[in-house]
């Protein structure tokens, strides 16, 4: 089966939409499935207490002006969307309020994403299974009882999904994976379990294809070095496909599960097997 790869856009496009361009551009050239975004009203998300807190940023002094900078809405979404479809790479994105929910459904997206901030918003989770469109469910800072209520919904409602594992840290150090979750996640669900991964480096996603994840999904940015909370926790675009080289490789070798013996086995037997006393 192959692994479905997710270039995690978010907000690493600081707000502005020709780095937005370059990431899809480059996650279509390191050969990822589809792009994601992160989509808020940010006055539905944050309270106007927090909005008014100090906060220095290429946008201004205050939350709210940092938050504001990094959001996109209509006019650079229609923009993504077109592109996307020039590019040929599919793109979907994360809602964190309910307007936000209400916002994507224009764009008829082919996938969708609960984060895992919003496992927990019963309202929010019954909208997005309600529109019956494959949807990742990611599970940072959850425990199984919540994951199992969202499940529920998902299930009484018809809509399919996929389970996420995910450790929510920005970034996440690699003992904290735990990527042993995605078997015990699989045993519990009885679903596709994939990897959200918010790690410094390749080999922790790789060693999460290895053992079975269906989906990854990784942060991309320009550079790390960029302004932005997400930086620190993304692969850039030579890295990343590096990253959709090394799982394809370990698709490829994982095979089947079959033991067979290949035609080069065979040649190798002739040569090297003297005694057959079976």
């Amino acid at each position: 089966m192959k692994v479905f790869i997710i270039a995690e856009v978010g907000i690493n496009h600081n707000g502005n939409i020709e780095i937005a361009k370059k990431l899809i551009k480059g996650a279509k050239d390191a050969g990822a499935d589809a792009v994601k975004f992160q989509k808020r009203r940010i006055s539905k998300v944050y309270s106007e207490d927090y909005l008014k807190q100090p906060r220095k940023s290429p946008w201004g002094t205050t939350q709210r002006e940092q938050k504001e900078g990094l959001e996109f809405d209509k006019v650079e979404y229609d923009i993504i969307n077109a592109f996307c479809k020039i590019t040929e790479i599919d793109w979907f994105a994360s809602p964190w309020d309910m307007d936000s929910v209400e916002f994507l459904k224009q764009y008829n997206l082919k996938y969708n994403k609960i984060p895992s901030p919003l496992l927990t918003h019963k309202k929010l989770v019954q909208a997005i299974a309600n529109q019956k469109k494959y949807t990742f469910i990611s599970t940072g800072m959850s425990t199984y009882e919540e994951i199992d209520e969202a499940v529920k919904i998902f299930k009484n409602t018809g809509c399919p999904y996929e389970i996420m594992h995910c450790n929510s840290a920005y970034p996440m150090k690699d003992k904290d994976a735990n990527l042993k979750t995605i078997i015990t996640l699989e045993r519990r669900y009885d679903c596709k379990i994939g990897y959200s991964g918010h790690e410094v480096g390749l080999i922790t996603s790789v060693a999460a294809a290895a053992l079975g994840a269906t989906s990854i999904e990784r942060h991309i940015t320009l550079d790390r070095a960029m302004y932005g909370s997400d930086q620190a926790a993304s692969i850039e675009v030579s890295g990343f496909k590096r990253l959709v080289d090394y799982i394809r490789t370990v698709e490829s070798a994982l095979g089947n599960g079959i033991k067979v013996i290949t035609p080069e086995e065979v040649a190798c037997k002739k040569k090297l097997r003297r005694i057959n006393d079976f």
